[in-house]
């Protein structure tokens, strides 16, 4: 008689099962992308994505139009990627929204943005608790308006009790300001408590805005500019990076997938040797473990 598995293993087993996508949650699907769909193993999405939404000025200019109706556009792009992420169960997507170099753009340009957040965070939480979607902030938040705080504590407040996807909203944020911040928290702590030890990776790790999070597996920059803009810099050490050439507003759910189908492509070996040669495949670290 085979032994009968303990119920903390049923739970474990029926955890990783709820886990795994399901396809059928996207609803309709067009042909390219049942597609990409038949490609995909959805066992080993990756557990967090981060996206520099790059090309609404571009975007609106090659049609003619002024920056703020491709920053408008680019929010049901976004849109799209946050539903769909969570629908395939995506642990985290955090989306690089506006940055501390972001200011030095002209006024009326910032004024739109800010006010679109506004907009965006009210229409779309009844999408966001309709997925069970937990919003978190990551940057400076402090020196943002006060109205767009206010919006942003609220955000946080009334999704804190939903168990699915996290959601980061990258505001004011710049890899490096992140870092200095950390080093500032951990060099106050120290001087408090009279220590004098090096510092370690999981001390940096707890500090940053992503702590408790698993660090990117997938980097994925629109546009086809080939470079990182100062986003998460510390988290991406090991990330896989798909660049496309398609604006942010015309990124649509095929491409989305089409960068998931990319990522399990890659063998991720984590500066170690090839798989199979020993060992299997590291897990995702988590900041601040």
């Amino acid at each position: 008689m085979l032994p009968m598995k303990s119920h903390t293993t049923l739970q474990v087993a029926d955890k990783v099962a709820r886990q795994i996508a399901d396809p059928g949650a996207l609803g309709p699907v067009t042909p390219e992308e049942a597609e990409l769909l038949t490609k995909l193993d959805m066992s080993r999405l990756p557990r967090h994505v981060a996206v520099i939404m790059d090309g609404n000025g571009r975007w609106a200019q090659r049609r003619h139009l002024p920056r703020a109706a491709g920053h408008r556009s680019g929010t049901q792009t976004a849109r799209t990627t946050i539903e769909t992420c969570a629908r395939l169960k995506i642990e985290a997507l955090t989306l690089y929204a506006f940055s501390v170099e972001n200011w030095r753009r002209p006024k009326t340009e910032i004024d739109f943005l800010m006010q679109l957040l506004r907009e965006y965070l009210r229409r779309e939480m009844p999408l966001i608790q309709r997925n069970d979607i937990r919003m978190r902030f990551l940057g400076r938040s402090h020196e943002l308006p006060q109205a767009v705080q206010q919006d942003m504590r609220e955000a946080v407040e009334k999704t804190s009790r939903n168990g699915g996807m996290v959601l980061c909203l990258a505001l004011n944020y710049g890899g490096r300001a992140e870092l200095v911040d950390a080093a500032n928290a951990i060099l106050a702590e120290r001087l408090e408590q009279g220590l004098r030890a090096p510092l370690t990776e999981e001390e940096v790790s707890a500090r940053l805005y992503t702590a408790g999070l698993p660090d990117p597996d997938l980097l994925i920059r629109s546009s086809g500019e080939m470079r990182v803009s100062n986003f998460l810099l510390w988290q991406i050490a090991y990330a896989e990076i798909f660049v496309t050439e398609t604006l942010w507003p015309d990124f649509n759910r095929a491409r989305l997938l089409e960068s998931f189908v990319e990522f399990q492509k890659r063998e991720r070996r984590y500066g170690g040797i090839r798989a199979g040669e020993a060992g299997s495949e590291m897990p995702a670290r988590v900041a601040g473990q």
